[in-house]
């Protein structure tokens, strides 16, 4: 037993020796590498690739194992993760499906409704494509500069899209170029109605990301996840464009997130309704032609009653002149014989 208990001494320490050697080995191996670093690159450089080709096999034989391992975890996960997602998509699918059906059903009966009423198409406009170059302040927080201008057609205050909703509308006009005033901007007011409750209300930026709405009655009734479209007051924009949705709804401020993102936007669409814009002007009235007087017959004011008696019309014995071109001269009446009908055998 004491034997067995010496022995174990024994190699404890040559153990903590050995432990000891090894961290002056270790030490001294690394001072070595310095001074040689420091002495001969080269050979260190030699040295080091050496080592590098010796344990890049080993490296990649440890390498696999973790690799396939790895890859096995990704695929279980990602497996879970489409599992989840085709059931969802699924759902979806059906949803959409139903929706399109519905959307069927009211177009047909909506274009039923427009013919028998004969409601007047609004207008379709012309478009002109503009890639956005700049994101410059100046008058207005908010703007884009877009390379559409006075030559290509465009004209201040014409709505301007994307297709994913509305940007704003041009607020100035240049020979090749034109700022965009966006919706966020603090100088934007735009008239936009609740797409399932056709309240109306109005836009207004804030200089943030969100715009709020204001100037609607039926707060109550207004809830995150809402639609807003254009409502087409005012004659600025076209109705049911799309704007966004609104996102929150706290202490009376109903805030809207947008369709669009200014920040990634590359190109816009400039919509052209024309010179008279997307209304009319309501104080311009319509244009009546007026036929020029006919000659009447001789003797005969305009309105009266024809002469009761049988035989020919006034306008038989009426002969007018040429038309030369020049002014034109009085009627002409020939005589006639007077013609009587016999009355009780007289």
């Amino acid at each position: 037993m004491m034997q067995s208990n010496g022995q174990m001494s024994r190699v404890g320490a040559v153990k903590v020796a050995l432990q000891r050697f090894a961290f002056v080995v270790l030490v001294l191996s690394a001072f070595t590498l310095m001074l040689l670093g420091k002495a001969d690159t080269l050979v260190v450089d030699r040295m080091r690739t050496a080592v590098t080709d010796a344990m890049a096999p080993v490296l990649e034989v440890l390498s696999k194992p973790a690799a396939s391992v790895a890859s096995v975890m990704n695929t279980v996960r990602e497996l879970a993760h489409l599992r989840q997602e085709n059931a969802t998509l699924r759902d979806e699918n059906l949803s959409l499906l139903r929706w399109q059906a519905l959307a069927r059903q009211l177009q047909a009966e909506n274009q039923r409704l427009r013919e028998l009423t004969a409601m007047v198409k609004d207008p379709k406009p012309r478009f002109i494509t503009a890639r956005v170059v700049a994101d410059s302040g100046g008058v207005f927080a908010r703007s884009l500069i877009v390379t559409a201008g006075a030559q290509h057609g465009a004209r201040k205050g014409q709505v301007v899209v994307s297709a994913q909703g509305v940007v704003g509308r041009l607020t100035e006009v240049g020979h090749r170029a034109s700022r965009v005033l966006l919706l966020t901007d603090p100088n934007s007011r735009v008239p936009v109605l609740l797409e399932e409750s056709r309240a109306r209300a109005i836009l207004m930026g804030t200089n943030r990301d969100r715009p709020q709405l204001a100037f609607l009655k039926a707060k109550a009734g207004v809830s995150p996840g809402d639609r807003i479209v254009t409502s087409g007051i005012g004659r600025l924009f076209p109705p049911g464009l799309p704007v966004g949705v609104v996102s929150s709804v706290d202490d009376g401020h109903i805030w809207v997130e947008l369709f669009i993102e200014d920040s990634r936007l590359e190109l816009a669409r400039i919509l052209d309704y024309g010179p008279d814009g997307i209304v009319g002007d309501p104080n311009a009235g319509p244009v009546v032609e007026t036929a020029p007087p006919q000659d009447g017959a001789a003797g005969v004011a305009p309105g009266a009653d024809p002469d009761p008696r049988p035989g020919p019309t006034p306008e038989a014995g009426t002969v007018a002149a040429p038309d030369t071109g020049a002014e034109a001269s009085p009627p002409v009446s020939v005589p006639r014989p007077a013609i009587r009908p016999a009355r009780d055998g007289r």
